[in-house]
């Protein structure tokens, strides 16, 4: 993982080994706040050992992790060191599910800090782009975000899987 710089990168992708590296650095670079939003995050790994560990330092530091989905049964089947995360830092992770109005939305996207973003075009594809310290290419998937969130419910949490 390259260390945070200042200066703008752009990482197109489109495989999953490609979509997970470019994760795995947007969550090392992330120090305040990650913003994602998938419709089932079945392929973004959140279960996973190197995952953990990452999103682990990143909660450590007190980050702020807010996740987005139609649906969490894929995280409450298959990740269940993402459920230990979420109980461990319960006060830091809120996860949502959007309402039935915004099932429609297909695409896939990770914002760390206002600066870094990954974005799939569409969930069940894995083409896509990284983009690393730019506010300014971020903006609209933050605002996108924020209004995504406005209209979701409470969703997975600590004592829905009876941790």
């Amino acid at each position: 993982m390259e260390p945070d710089t200042t200066e703008k990168q752009t990482r197109p992708f489109d495989t999953r080994a490609a979509f997970q590296e470019q994760l795995r650095d947007c969550f090392s670079r992330a120090r305040h706040t990650l913003q994602v939003f998938d419709p089932d995050f079945a392929t973004w790994e959140l279960g996973s050992s190197r995952v953990d560990a990452l999103l682990r330092a990143f909660l450590a530091r007190h980050g702020r992790l807010e996740l987005v989905a139609h649906s969490n049964a894929e995280l409450e089947r298959n990740a269940p060191r993402f459920l230990r995360l979420l109980k461990d830092y319960t006060h830091l992770i809120e996860c949502r599910l959007t309402p039935p109005n915004l099932r429609l939305l297909t695409d896939s996207f990770c914002v760390a800090d206002r600066r870094h973003l990954v974005r799939r075009f569409h969930a069940d594809h894995m083409r896509g782009v990284a983009v690393y310290g730019s506010e300014a290419e971020t903006q609209d998937n933050c605002e996108r975000f924020a209004a995504i969130w406005a209209e979701t419910i409470p969703g997975l949490h600590a004592g829905t899987t009876g941790l």
